[in-house]
């Protein structure tokens, strides 16, 4: 995880990646989640938030993402979709598919795992070794 760190400072440095944003197919609130619990109990096959389903159970964080999400030195801000609405799509304009996951830095928000890719992957670990991957490429 060392790498990271590193990768970190230097794209810190260049004026690149600030941090991951992690966006939802989901919007927050209490009673959303519950739905969202009971969805994924009830009907998981027609589920369509790929990333919940793959970061979390029905109540829990996954413990290899919450693993990786803490040994990694990068800033994750994780948003529903209508939180990421109201923080950055009057300001900037952007319009994404959801769930997405999106890097912040010097170019704005830019595209990490679109969401055709991210409804693709079978397991946790399939979504944190493509994180890492990219973040390599960056």
């Amino acid at each position: 995880m060392k790498t990271i760190a590193v990768m970190r400072y230097l794209l810190n440095e260049m004026g690149k990646v600030q941090k991951l944003l992690f966006i939802y197919n989901a919007n927050s609130g209490k009673a959303n989640a519950f739905l969202d619990s009971m969805h994924k109990v009830f009907s998981p096959q027609t589920y369509d938030c790929k990333l919940c389903e793959l970061t979390f159970g029905v109540a829990l964080e996954n413990r290899t993402w919450k693993k990786f999400r803490q040994e990694t030195d990068l800033e994750m801000v994780f948003l529903h979709k209508d939180e990421f609405a109201k923080k950055y799509k009057s300001k900037f304009g952007y319009k994404f598919s959801f769930p997405i996951v999106l890097t912040e830095g010097g170019k704005g928000l830019e595209v990490l795992i679109a969401t055709e890719e991210l409804n693709q992957l079978k397991t946790v670990h399939d979504l944190v070794g493509l994180v890492k991957k990219r973040l390599e490429l960056i």
